[in-house]
């Protein structure tokens, strides 16, 4: 098997420049620990709570790799609120596999919700968003995803290559277990430019502008015969104006 390409990480003083220079940034997991003001400790608090995540029962595919929680919040300047739950609905001009699809998951659990990382990575991340595009309101979504091997093959992104239909996607690693593969894959929307890597770190952390990039995670699979295994990500996408669906 071929050695997995090393993220490239930016300098987290550098980073914006580099989200306006190239459409994302990749950071280290003890800058994102940094950019939220929190301690490495408290974010991998939250870890535990991949370990109750509802099978996904919209995947059209068929398949029962995929298991996820779903909130939504708005972020405007140092307020983070959570909005009344809500399914998740992206239009087919974005997910030709689930589009059109008013999508309800459950809710993300209080205990996650009121746990001290889980705001102030929200807001950080949003003040990120507010220094590339102004300063306003962000409608953000946050999505637990645990993509299991219990069946061979796991796909973290079933629809393929894609955007999200948002402004700016935020996919952090939370962990990696007995698997192989998980590549991520961005790649310019109006270009021939891409890159190839895998993230490996827990809490290392992939921003993307979503008008400018496509991306894409590779399938994974067991990295032996003896149990499954499975990857674990949060994925927080920010929108200007409204959540999908609303305007």
């Amino acid at each position: 098997m071929t050695a997995p390409f090393p993220p490239p990480c930016s300098d987290a003083a550098q980073a914006l420049d580099d989200i306006r220079a190239r459409g994302f940034a990749v950071l280290a997991a003890d800058d994102v620990a940094g950019l939220a003001q929190a301690r490495i400790d408290d974010l991998r608090r939250l870890e535990g709570s991949w370990n109750d995540l509802p099978p996904d029962a919209w995947l059209r595919d068929g398949g029962r790799y995929r298991s996820r929680r779903h909130s939504c919040f708005v972020v405007d300047g140092d307020d983070v609120r959570q909005a009344a739950h809500r399914a998740h609905w992206q239009s087919l001009d974005y997910n030709a596999l689930h589009g059109g699809m008013q999508r309800m998951f459950e809710p993300i659990a209080p205990d996650t919700i009121a746990a001290p990382a889980w705001p102030v990575l929200l807001r950080s991340l949003g003040q990120w968003c507010s220094a590339l595009k102004g300063a306003q309101p962000w409608y953000v979504e946050a999505h637990q995803f645990r993509i299991d091997t219990a069946d061979g093959i796991g796909r973290p992104t079933p629809e393929g290559a894609h955007r999200d239909g948002v402004d700016f996607v935020a996919v952090l690693l939370i962990g990696r277990h007995d698997i192989k593969g998980g590549e991520t894959r961005v790649f310019q929307a109006a270009g021939p430019d891409g890159q190839r890597f895998t993230l490996l770190q827990p809490w290392s952390l992939l921003f993307l502008d979503d008008a400018r990039m496509i991306h894409e995670s590779t399938p994974i699979q067991p990295a032996s015969q003896d149990a499954p295994g499975h990857r674990d990500t949060l994925v927080l996408t920010y929108r200007a104006g409204a959540f999908q669906g609303e305007d």
